[in-house]
């Protein structure tokens, strides 16, 4: 990944985002804030944000109503959800609603941040490292599809019952004659 990892901490309260960000100051993150959901919107739009962690209660907007958000703006952005009233209802409406990755609770351990967050790094990185497989893998099918469409039956392959090809005379034979025109 050639950009920094990049974390957005959303959050009204000032002081929770400073504490956050004296967690991280040692971590290998680019670090954003804000105390205003929409912001973030605007953030989000206009860069690649990892993670975002968001406070639940804010003035103008849910978290798990921003983080939805997000999600429909930019699905691969890992998110977060901070909240010092946690309830079992809350987490289950946050995680379903919002495809929510964690639910941490105020006070926070800052090694339980710590590790989520490198969780979510190595989540992100395992979905981006999916994705661009994904997108190799459809690459080659349209080039294969092409050659079938070129040369039927080039791409149709005879399998034994342990995995192994099947040459049989006359597909050898039929390969060294077009071998020996080259």
């Amino acid at each position: 990944m050639s950009a920094p990892f990049t974390i957005l901490i959303v959050d009204d309260e000032e002081p929770i985002r400073k504490a956050i960000r004296r967690v991280l100051k040692f971590e290998p993150y680019r670090l954003l804030d804000c105390g205003d959901p929409v912001e973030a919107l605007r953030l989000v739009e206009a860069e690649t944000v990892h993670v975002v962690i968001s406070d639940y209660t804010m003035p103008g907007m849910l978290g798990v109503d921003l983080l939805r958000k997000i999600r429909m703006i930019r699905p691969d952005t890992i998110r977060i959800i901070l909240t010092g009233n946690a309830n079992l209802d809350m987490a289950m409406q946050a995680i379903n609603e919002g495809a929510i990755y964690r639910f941490l609770t105020k006070p926070w351990d800052n090694a339980d941040l710590q590790l989520a967050l490198r969780l979510a790094q190595r989540q992100w990185e395992l979905e981006d490292r999916n994705r661009r497989l994904l997108a190799l893998v459809s690459k080659y099918r349209d080039v294969i599809d092409e050659l079938e469409r070129k040369q039927p039956g080039a791409t149709g392959i005879e399998r034994d019952d342990h995995g192994r090809i099947v040459i049989d005379d006359e597909d050898l034979g039929l390969a060294l004659d077009e071998w020996n025109k080259e």
